[in-house]
């Protein structure tokens, strides 16, 4: 199995997306970037790792505080989804990742269910 980070942020029926990604699957650690509205509000059945970020940050310090979160956590790879937030939120998870020197893999839900895009 491989481990989920995807991005729970703003955008209209993103956060309906990310919950069947989470649901559809069996993954080994689910990591999720979001802001305090994000923690407060989406409740998943399956357990998840919130990574706390605060979008009004700089890019840099936006990148710095995910890697900090996951630095240690993740493996070789793993499954990224970026259906949901900001161009910004997406660029510095894409830096924190890449720096931690991990491969991605994009997912997304398809009418075929979870694939790899």
């Amino acid at each position: 199995m491989v481990d989920l980070i995807a991005c729970l942020s703003s955008g209209k029926g993103t956060w309906g997306h990310v919950n069947r990604l989470i649901q559809d699957k069996e993954w080994e650690n689910i990591y999720l970037i979001t802001n305090e509205f994000g923690k407060e509000n989406f409740h998943p059945e399956k357990k998840v790792e919130l990574i706390l970020v605060d979008s009004r940050m700089g890019l840099k310090e936006v990148r710095n505080e995910i890697e900090r979160q996951l630095k240690g956590k993740l493996k070789t790879e793993i499954a990224l989804n970026i259906i949901s937030g900001t161009g910004k939120e997406h660029t510095a998870m894409l830096g924190a990742i890449l720096r931690l020197g991990v491969g991605i893999r994009l997912m997304a839900l398809t009418k075929d269910g979870v694939e790899e895009i």
